[in-house]
This record gives structure tokens, C-alpha cells and sequence, in this order.
């Protein structure tokens, strides 16, 4: 069992950063994958980056090049470092954990985080 937290949103303007963070209760963290889902009001949740428990990243095009995934095993933390914002990136952001291989799609996570809230503001 993991029970994820994220913490870090907020609002910002449009070209600038916020770095997202997700708090992992559990020793075993380190061998979890763990992901970035966004969720705007009225869409899909859709995949934004994730890296793996060796830590192996993998983004999304929208997020290539803008934002950095990144894992610090010793605090069992997740970051999401976002840069360059924009308005289509304002959504709830969603930390989640799975174990296998790595994946890039909601089902196949098992532990979800309750999310937080970014805004961009133009």
C-alpha cells in the first residue's frame, strides 16, 4: 500500500515555473514507478511524465522540453519541475505509483495522490 501526497501548486503566469512535489508513505518507494496525470476541468486525465523505479523518464509531448521529472529515493519524493507555462497547462496535477513496467496510461497505476491545483494565468 502507498498513500501519495502532492503539494507545490498554485498560481502562476504564463511563462513561469512551479516545481510540483509528491510525499510516498512506505518503505518500499524506491521500487515503485511513479507518474504525472493532469486533469482539466471538463477532460480526460491525461499522462505528462514518468519515471521509472531505476529511474528511466518518459514525458509527453506537450511536456518535452518544459517540464523535468525527477525522484529523490532517500525522502520518497517525486518532482515535477515545470517551466515556460502556459494556460493549457492549467489542470489538477496527479501524482501516481505502480509497479512492472513503466507506464503511461491512468490504468495502469494502482496509488493515487488527491492532486493539486495549477493555474496559469495569461
Amino acid at each position: 500500500q502507498v498513500q501519495l501526497v502532492e503539494s507545490g501548486g498554485g498560481l502562476v503566469q504564463a511563462g513561469g515555473s512551479l516545481r510540483l512535489s509528491c510525499a510516498a508513505s512506505g518503505r518500499t518507494f524506491s521500487t515503485y514507478n511513479m507518474g504525472w496525470f493532469r486533469q482539466a476541468p471538463g477532460k480526460e486525465r491525461d499522462f505528462v511524465s514518468a519515471i521509472s523505479w531505476s529511474g528511466s523518464t518518459f514525458y509527453a509531448d506537450s511536456a518535452k522540453g518544459r517540464f523535468t521529472i525527477s525522484r529523490d529515493n532517500d525522502k520518497n519524493t517525486v518532482y515535477l519541475q515545470m517551466n515556460t507555462l502556459n494556460s493549457e497547462d492549467t489542470a489538477v496535477y496527479y501524482c501516481a505509483a505502480h509497479r512492472g513496467v513503466l507506464g503511461v496510461t491512468t490504468r495502469e497505476y494502482d496509488y493515487w495522490g488527491p492532486g493539486t491545483q495549477v493555474t496559469v494565468s495569461s
